[in-house]
């Protein structure tokens, strides 16, 4: 008897409940938690520094929790959590089954190839923003009642979750794109993190332009203190686009990468190695 295909949808929810318990009880995700144990720990020693004594200084300026939370939010969060977990977690969507040798069970089911792919990275997505973003949450708890409140900075901290979470689906749907149509997806994907996006946004011109990197630093104004050291380094990074064209080509990006990746994933043939 002839098996009827089953809906993109019903199927992708299908692939996401059987491979979000596979995605949390994974080696990934011991990396992912000790990644973002990281910032919690210097937050926590920070606010374990300010109890000590008097507000923290810097030349003689009192720095408040709300701008190192800011700090925090660059330094750990956007320049380096969010692309790296997605450069580990969206290569690995395709490429961990087709090195496991069990694409082949996948795709001999009565659904869309496409489906796997969107059902693994919505289950990429769910894992993610929720080991993420709680630690953003447990960072703003340490770190911003020193030298203030915390009611002052709360609508900048629900931009900076919705930031992040765009950063991780943005991040995420490209190199999923990568691990489906490349042989060594990883190794691509950290060359793009550490090699291409820092020196884009280095250079003057267009560059910068072809970096998820330049777009969502436009939506983090308070990022950087304003101070003579750190407003060099943020002028190199910041000459940024107005907000909406970023949320716009963040959009186009997301939607794109997510389109390709599932088409890819349709027309290639996976060879698997013996």
């Amino acid at each position: 008897m002839k098996r009827t295909p089953i809906s993109f949808l019903s199927s992708a929810l299908r692939v996401f409940d059987l491979s979000i318990g596979e995605m949390l009880w994974s080696r990934r995700t011991i990396f992912m938690a000790l990644v973002v144990a990281g910032p919690v720990l210097i937050a926590a020693i920070t606010r374990g520094v300010a109890s000590l004594g008097p507000v923290m200084q810097v030349n003689g300026t009192r720095i408040a929790g709300a701008t190192i939370f800011g700090l925090m939010i660059w330094v750990f969060y956007l320049r380096f959590t969010v692309p790296v977990l997605g450069v580990f977690y969206g290569t690995s969507l395709i490429a961990d089954e087709v090195d496991d040798k069990t694409i082949t069970y996948l795709f001999t089911r009565p659904v869309p190839r496409g489906a796997v792919l969107f059902g693994k990275y919505l289950a990429y997505l769910v894992c993610t923003i929720f080991v993420v973003l709680p630690s953003v949450v447990l960072v703003y708890l340490l770190v911003v009642p020193i030298g203030g409140t915390l009611a002052q900075s709360f609508v900048p901290l629900l931009t900076d979750l919705g930031l992040l979470a765009l950063g991780l689906a943005v991040y995420g749907a490209l190199f999923a794109f990568i691990g489906a149509e490349m042989k060594r997806p990883l190794l691509t994907g950290l060359m793009f993190v550490i090699g291409w996006e820092p020196a884009a946004m280095l250079f003057p011109g267009y560059l910068r332009r072809f970096t998820v990197a330049y777009y969502l630093q436009a939506l983090v104004p308070h990022a950087m203190p304003q101070d003579s050291a750190t407003s060099l380094i943020q002028a190199m990074f910041r000459q940024a686009p107005p907000i909406g064209a970023s949320l716009a080509w963040l959009f186009v990006f997301w939607l794109g990468f997510l389109y390709l990746a599932a088409r890819a994933v349709e027309r290639r043939e996976y060879v698997l190695e013996q």
